[in-house]
């Protein structure tokens, strides 16, 4: 028992009150009524303004990892079709993929491409893919004009990013940003921006924006937590971190479409928090190698990716969208069969 606790006050008090709370229930016969006040007409806890409907887009495989960071990354062209068939089954709103060459390195090969794509388109109509056209070696400038000119894929990523992605500078220099907008435009595809730091979004702003190659309304594409990027090595970092990229981004495109991706250690906790906030969410293996930001598993399957985001926007209330949705919330053009 506390020494320092007046034991005689406390008893007189407790015979003052006659061991009774201080009650007035000013609202009878209601006791505490959830969504109205007895005095007013107002209502007083009204429906967040969330959607119902939430993008779950699979990532099928990047340009990072490779089989030494994860052994079940899918590297092939059948792996990665497959991969991307089983999610779109489960009902994954969108595909993102990327294609790599028989070493594992990502690749701009345009038939590589059409054959995960076109498979697909033949097998999910309407389905929307889209994925990363990264040109860093010689010539891949070229295959990615004529990947545009092919129309292989809805939407392209345009990352306005300088950063440091682990040991190597990943850095697009503004006139390619620029161009590279140009083309996805002039295209038909849809330009999505990608960030990986808050800079980044500035980056976004000066050369996109306020140079008036895009308006608002853009869908944007948000990829912390990888090493060299916006840091989230806790949580609350990742809870700070998240706030400030969405509200730097709504600053520059108040009707911005963001899609959080479940990257690096903070993995499956950041698209549930993007989930709690009404953002749309990207999971799979091009974005990170671990199921938990706390444990050691390697993810397993984009499949297995895609059925932990899926019941875990579930249980929050939500419902993943169609495919056919995925285009209406994006504003992309519908595909009729």
């Amino acid at each position: 028992m506390s020494d320092t606790v007046h034991w005689d006050r406390v008893a007189r008090g407790l015979e003052r009150d006659q061991y009774r709370m201080i009650w007035r229930p000013y609202g009878l016969p209601e006791i505490t009524d959830p969504e109205h006040s007895l005095f007013h007409d107002g209502e007083i806890q009204p429906a967040w303004d969330i959607p119902q409907k939430i993008v779950v887009q699979s990532a099928i495989t990047g340009a990072f990892f490779t089989r030494h960071a994860n052994p079940n990354q899918p590297q092939t062209t059948a792996e990665i079709l497959e991969a991307a068939r089983q999610c779109v089954h489960a009902g994954a709103s969108a595909i993102h993929l990327h294609v790599r060459d028989d070493r594992g390195y990502n690749t701009l090969s345009v038939e590589r491409f059409e054959d995960v794509v076109l498979p697909l388109r033949e097998e999910f109509p309407g389905l929307s893919i889209d994925g990363c056209y990264v040109c860093a070696l010689a010539g891949e400038w070229e295959q990615m004009k004529i990947a545009l000119d092919r129309k292989i894929l809805d939407a392209v990523p345009i990352n306005t990013a300088a950063v440091y992605n682990g040991d190597a500078l990943f850095a697009k220099p503004a006139p390619m940003i620029l161009e590279k907008t140009r083309l996805v435009l002039e295209a038909g595809a849809a330009p999505i921006i990608a960030v990986y730091a808050d800079a980044d979004v500035d980056n976004a702003k000066r050369y996109l924006f306020a140079s008036g190659l895009l308006k608002a309304g853009q869908i944007w594409c948000i990829l912390p937590a990888l090493p060299g990027c916006s840091p989230m090595n806790n949580p609350l970092q990742m809870i700070d971190g998240l706030q400030r990229v969405t509200r730097a981004i709504r600053d520059v495109d108040p009707e911005a479409k963001m899609l959080v991706c479940s990257a690096g250690r903070a993995s499956s906790y950041l698209v549930t928090m993007a989930a709690m906030m009404g953002l749309h969410i990207r999971v799979g293996m091009e974005d990170t190698v671990w199921r938990w930001p706390h444990r050691q598993e390697k993810i397993e399957s984009n499949l297995q990716a895609f059925e932990t985001a899926r019941d875990v926007v579930t249980l929050l209330g939500r419902d993943v969208a169609t495919p056919a949705e995925y285009r209406e919330i994006m504003g992309l053009a519908c595909v009729t069969a």
